[in-house]
């Protein structure tokens, strides 16, 4: 078994890229330096600067005309509704920002939630006035107006400067420029250190080799730039901790509901198409049996036929139960997985550590976990062997581990339609998961061993 506290990647993320050795060698940094100012990103995050500094200089007028002026209407009464709009607005400038991150930087930056107010003028205001993300975009726009206009002013003119440099051999022969010194000597230079004057073809040369240079760091300057802008958009522009833990919050509800919708159906269907069908035929033969007492006949036969069917239908009875809680969890978690290995068509090496017994609904859901991950095994796996483990990890958690000596590829598309092949269960049991506050984990190379791990608390979710 693979070591429980070393976890592989998350759910459905695909394979890591392999090296390729041949990338790399004493060149490869050589080239990347020679071909930067010739790659695409070099450009777009050159783009990016120069919009983000137009839009400082928007958001900076912004700030201090539509801000400032609502604050100074809030003396009346319709100054406080403008300042709430105004307020709101941050959201449309952090989608802007957002935007152009995500095109031009490549920049993972999701949205965060919507905004959502109370019924009412009053209700609506105090919402505005409370929406953590547009107070989140009004401090990002402050800083970015330092960040892309003063800093963006000032790599503005680093380009600027590069470009003049680069092309100053074409200025100096086609201007014919002259300075005179001190002394009353005139020079045919454009620039000068001190009494230093690039005036002859070598020093013009030279000088300009100096803005070829910079040609070559410039797209290092934006890179180093942008980061700082990517940092900035993530920390103000997505959503917070607390923004994700309500959204999976709100998922494992609703997965949650779902589930337990999808089983009241399943119970109700099969109690109307199975049990009741059978308890309305014993009701019927019993009901045929006291006729053909009354009339002084034989109703031995059908008692026996009506025994026969509540027998039958007590197991259904029981199997319908035993679909909701396993009888074999009464003993514990390690008993029932005994006998799922003990049932399951693949031998099953099953190793249980568990100095804590969990909460009934973590062994249940541990149970019903192990239970379908030994199904996807049976039926996509190709494997002759299972290794099942149940360890602590900490005072507070377990970590249930399934490991085949399969095909792996679980997370590989299976057709043209990209849809992996056992996705669709491990998504379910990744919901049921984040119900409690646990986590599914998956590594699958394509070859094998395949290793699903999934992490649930002892106590259940707090």
């Amino acid at each position: 078994m693979s070591d429980t506290s070393a976890l592989p990647r998350p759910l459905l993320e695909p394979p890591a890229p392999q090296p390729n050795p041949g990338a790399s060698g004493p060149w490869t940094g050589l080239r990347t330096f020679a071909t930067a100012p010739f790659r695409a990103r070099a450009w777009k995050e050159f783009a990016y600067l120069i919009i983000v500094f137009v839009l400082g200089c928007l958001a900076t007028a912004y700030l201090f005309v539509m801000v400032g002026g609502s604050l100074y209407l809030s003396v009346l009464v319709i100054g406080v509704p403008v300042l709430a709009a105004v307020i709101l607005g941050g959201r449309v400038w952090g989608r802007i920002y957002r935007v152009l991150g995500t095109v031009l930087l490549n920049a993972e930056l999701p949205e965060p939630p919507p905004f959502t107010f109370r019924p009412g003028p009053i209700g609506w205001l105090r919402s505005a006035f409370t929406d953590r993300t547009s107070w989140r975009a009004l401090l990002f726009l402050l800083l970015e107006a330092a960040l892309g206009m003063v800093v963006g002013y000032l790599v503005l003119m680093v380009v600027a400067l590069t470009a003049l440099v680069t092309v100053s051999p074409v200025l100096w022969a086609w201007k014919d420029p002259h300075n005179v010194d001190a002394r009353g000597v005139s020079h045919h230079s454009m620039v000068q250190f001190g009494d230093y004057y690039i005036e002859t073809w070598p020093r013009v040369l030279a000088f300009a080799a100096i803005g070829v240079l910079g040609c070559f760091l410039l797209p290092w300057l934006f890179r180093g730039v942008c980061f700082l802008h990517r940092v900035l958009a993530a920390w103000l522009l997505t959503p917070t901790r607390r923004d994700r833990a309500l959204t999976e919050l709100r998922e494992s509800r609703r997965a949650a509901v779902d589930d337990a919708t999808a089983t009241l159906r399943r119970l109700e269907r099969d109690l109307h198409d199975g049990t009741q069908a059978r308890l309305v035929g014993i009701a019927m033969a019993l009901g045929r049996a006291e006729e053909r007492i009354a009339t002084g006949g034989d109703a031995e036969e059908l008692i026996a036929q009506a025994r026969t069917s509540s027998k039958e239908a007590l197991t259904e009875l029981r199997e319908l139960v035993r679909g909701i809680h396993p009888p074999a969890l009464d003993l514990g978690l390690g008993p029932a997985l005994e006998t799922l290995a003990a049932r399951c068509a693949i031998p099953v090496e099953l190793r249980v550590l568990l100095p804590v017994r969990p909460s009934p609904a973590i062994e249940a859901i541990a149970y019903f976990s192990v239970a379908e991950l030994l199904t996807n095994v049976v039926k996509h796996a190709a494997a002759n062997r299972i290794w099942v483990a149940v360890l602590p990890t900490g005072s507070d958690a377990l970590a249930v581990s399934v490991r085949d000596n399969g095909q792996g590829g679980a997370l590989q598309p299976a057709d043209a339609s990209g849809e992996a092949v056992v996705a669709g269960g491990l998504s379910g049991l990744a919901q049921r998961a984040r119900g409690v506050d646990g986590s599914l984990f998956v590594d699958s190379p394509v070859g094998g061993p395949t290793v699903v791990t999934l992490v649930l608390p002892l106590a259940g979710p707090q």
